[in-house]
């Protein structure tokens, strides 16, 4: 079956980017800087993209052109039979992240729709006689109210059918045209609600918790900071689960991959940072000053809390909420995209029927997300934890030990004589990233073997 390649520079750049700025920029990251404690966390997660993120992606980008191949195909080619397991983590790892990444799309998509049917306001209003009964917000009430239940099911529903639906159309007329539109669009649309941010009273003190590091809280804290910081890198730039693999696998001898990867990065980083400027200046404005509370829901409380107490919030809220909305799409396509090759590849499937059976057992995998949200932190805690760092690592080893010379030869191609740079970047690869990588996949383990035998053992003990 013909493999299809991308139209244009421009389409790959802006699919990748579609990927990188999904849900991981701005729903995930505005709650994981909160829990590191604002800017203390944005120092390390800098460092790790751009010490880190910049080499690993390059390692990606190599194995999916060289091969042309998936994952399981790339690392067959290049690793011999054994590594099709290895190749099969990316795969079970796109399946794990979009079956509750595809619910948490369709939390905003809701609130979203919520804000054409009056006020943030307005909705809280009718939270607030049970919240003084239970003693808690009446934007945490809300959103435990629209986070799972029949809604969310119908949500996830036709959120999943949409990226399906793209993914069938294929590389040039479904995921590039898609995401031609969707990316400028994302940085347009952040970029004016962060100068709006900036008229907002007390913005100031957000501006200080989101760009003024203690670098004692850093030394302190960094057991929990680089785990937390590493997942974020790696979820946020499409890293160890197949993604950059498989959009490479269709891309031409001729591109400049270190250019292509700058480009990328440089857009996921500042889109990220620009969320920062947006969230917590409306926070600190509305008077939330501990942002982090709330786990994977506190995108959705504080920002109806914030939307409902400040100027203008309700056209705001519309805006965030769909923009978010539109970002979750475009890297939900690039999870599908993934599995979706390794049927087109490995069994020989039409595009279609591949993007409709694997999407299908994604979606199926997800419904129980959308009963308790228990099963999001299961997954999530798992897939940006453990299988995201485990896949860079066990690929970093290939390419760094293992298949070194092809990796500098292929990285040449469409630069030139790459001299002592290509040596250079291969160690930095074989011993500082992939110790890196070893110890951040020590603490998530730790982290999840804490959270089954303390919060899930708990839901199990209520619930079974």
């Amino acid at each position: 079956m013909a493999r299809e390649t991308w139209a244009t520079r421009t389409g790959f750049i802006l699919a990748a980017v579609g990927s990188a700025v999904g849900l991981g920029n701005i729903w995930r990251f505005p709650f994981v800087t909160g829990e590191g404690g604002g800017a203390a966390f944005l120092v390390v997660y800098l460092l790790f993209v751009a010490l880190v993120g910049f080499p690993a992606i390059l390692v990606e980008f190599v194995v999916g052109r060289h091969t042309d191949r998936n994952p399981v195909g790339a690392l067959i080619q290049l690793g011999g039979d054994a590594w099709k397991y290895i190749g099969g983590v990316f795969i079970v790892t796109g399946f794990v992240i979009l079956s509750y990444y595809s619910v948490v799309a369709g939390w905003f998509i809701r609130y979203f729709l919520e804000g054409f049917r009056g006020s943030y306001a307005g909705h809280l209003e009718g939270y607030e006689a049970a919240a003084a009964e239970a003693g808690a917000p009446a934007a945490e009430l809300m959103f435990g109210d629209l986070s799972t239940g029949l809604f969310a099911f119908v949500f996830h529903t036709i959120f999943m059918a949409v990226t399906i639906g793209i993914v069938a159309l294929g590389i040039r007329r479904g995921i590039e045209v898609a995401t031609k539109a969707m990316v400028p669009a994302i940085i347009i649309l952040l970029a004016g609600m962060a100068v709006w941010a900036f008229t907002l009273p007390d913005s100031g003190a957000g501006y200080e918790y989101y760009l003024s590091p203690e670098f004692s809280v850093i030394a302190d804290n960094w057991t929990t900071l680089l785990p937390a910081a590493a997942g974020q890198a790696f979820f946020t730039l499409s890293l160890g689960m197949g993604v950059m693999i498989t959009y490479a696998s269709y891309l031409g001898e001729d591109r400049n991959l270190t250019k292509d990867a700058g480009t990328i990065i440089g857009f996921d980083t500042g889109i990220a940072f620009l969320t920062g400027l947006v969230v917590f200046p409306v926070f600190f404005s509305a008077g939330i000053t501990e942002p982090g509370e709330g786990g994977a829901g506190a995108i959705f409380i504080s920002m109806t809390q914030a939307f409902a107490d400040i100027s203008g919030g309700h056209i705001l809220g519309l805006v965030f909420f769909g923009t978010v909305a539109i970002a979750a799409l475009s890297s939900a396509i690039s999870l599908l995209e993934v599995v979706t090759a390794y049927v087109i590849d490995e069994k020989n499937v039409e595009r279609w029927k591949a993007a409709l059976g694997m999407g299908g057992v994604i979606y199926l995998l997800g419904v129980p997300v959308t009963y308790d949200l228990i099963f999001l932190d299961l997954l999530d805690l798992f897939a940006d934890g453990i299988l995201l760092v485990f896949g860079a690592l066990v690929l970093m080893i290939l390419v760094g030990w293992i298949a070194p010379n092809f990796a500098v030869k292929e990285l040449s191609k469409g630069i030139g004589d790459l001299g002592s740079l290509g040596q250079a970047w291969i160690w930095v690869v074989r011993i500082p990233i992939i110790i890196v990588l070893i110890v951040t996949l020590a603490l998530g383990i730790v982290d999840y073997v804490d959270f089954l035998t303390g919060d899930f053992a708990g839901w199990l003990d209520e619930n079974l």
